[in-house]
């Protein structure tokens, strides 16, 4: 786990400390520019403007055993493993100074897949020894994020988010009565999501390549005792790494 969180930290610093070579490479010039250089100057003066967002996702789920895995007979070990998704969003930025501003995302619906791997004592029914349970999800979100912005050199500017999100899974299995071979997830989720980003003016948009972590704080397994799958794991948190490319008006 603190390695993966060591991965996640190292990811947005590079990307961070990219933003800040480019702006600081575009700085000498940036001396040279005047108003009439600048594309959408009057940007910053408005209080609201809209955006949508192009989603990339790449999620797993954090596994915490069960006491009972280590009474169970029939699996050895549960891996969980990274898979990608997309996803679409709006975006709704309310600008309250210089450098500040808070950032309402709606509606936001990712697509996304967890896997779990199994490792079986003794496989049934045509199973393989190494068994992989893919979880799929459509998740409906509502992020609230704050932003700090740099002042802008030009045409470019970098900035740094924090916020949380409240996540409703649409294809939820919670509730499934016939499901021997998965494992359930509860429908709703709540993380705390922290990234970096930069802003890229052209003369009718802004481009925005960003990148965030976001970490689930509540355990959305929906145990249950009667499935080999599901007794074993005791709680199961989220963790995704969301690289967007958001186009802002």
């Amino acid at each position: 786990m603190h390695n993966l969180l060591w991965i996640k930290i190292k990811m947005l610093s590079r990307f961070f400390l990219a933003c800040v070579f480019f702006s600081f490479s575009l700085h000498a010039s940036a001396q040279l520019f005047g108003r009439d250089d600048l594309n959408l100057p009057d940007h910053d003066e408005k209080f609201y403007h809209l955006g949508i967002a192009l989603i990339y996702n790449n999620s797993h789920l954090q596994v915490s055993a069960h006491p009972k895995f280590l009474q169970s007979d029939s699996v050895m070990y549960v891996n969980p493993e990274n898979t990608g998704g997309f996803g679409l969003a709006g975006m709704h930025t309310f600008h309250f100074s210089p450098h500040w501003e808070a950032r309402i995302v709606f509606p936001q619906l990712m697509f996304s897949y967890k896997n779990l791997t199994y490792s079986i004592t003794y496989p049934q029914n045509g199973e393989k020894p190494i068994a992989t349970k893919q979880i799929e999800s459509i998740l409906l979100g509502f992020p609230l994020q704050v932003k700090f912005l740099s002042d802008r050199i030009g045409n470019f500017r970098i900035y740094m988010l924090g916020g949380v999100n409240y996540q409703y899974d649409l294809s939820s299995n919670a509730t499934a009565r016939k499901a021997q071979d998965l494992v359930k997830l509860k429908p709703y989720d709540f993380s705390i999501e922290a990234g970096v980003g930069c802003q890229i003016f052209f003369p009718v948009f802004i481009l925005s390549p960003e990148l965030k972590i976001s970490d689930g704080i509540i355990n959305v397994h929906s145990r249950d005792p009667s499935l080999i799958y599901s007794n074993v794991i005791d709680k199961l948190n989220s963790r995704m790494i969301v690289f967007s490319l958001i186009f802002e008006g």
